[in-house]
């Protein structure tokens, strides 16, 4: 039960879904992330951490940047079932479009 209340719990902020909604388009390091959601990125590090945690996202080390991504198959069957419905929802939400588009136009901006 633990784990399905972690998962519930990950998914129950609007600052994480708006994380996976952007995580949808590719794979982000925490800068970017930080700028397009307007976030501190001790905040944006614990949602990150929270949504890990929960095996939500995964992360993967880049020199000394570290990027966050969807999971990549084979996924445990619930984390599986709340990501199809996510992926299926996030990109008809308004917050969602708007915090793509500013990650659009801060593409190449950044230094990681």
């Amino acid at each position: 039960m633990l784990d399905l209340e972690r998962r519930f719990q990950a998914l129950s902020d609007a600052s994480r879904l708006r994380i996976l909604g952007l995580l949808q388009e590719r794979p982000l390091c925490v800068c970017e992330i930080k700028e397009a959601l307007g976030l501190a990125i001790s905040t944006v590090s614990k949602h990150l951490s929270l949504l890990k945690d929960a095996r939500l996202v995964e992360s993967e080390k880049r020199g000394k940047w570290v990027y966050y991504r969807w999971p990549e198959p084979p996924l445990d069957p619930r984390s599986a079932q709340l990501l199809a419905l996510a992926k299926e929802w996030l990109p008809q939400e308004e917050q969602t479009q708007t915090d793509r588009r500013k990650l659009e136009h801060l593409k190449g901006q950044l230094n990681c």
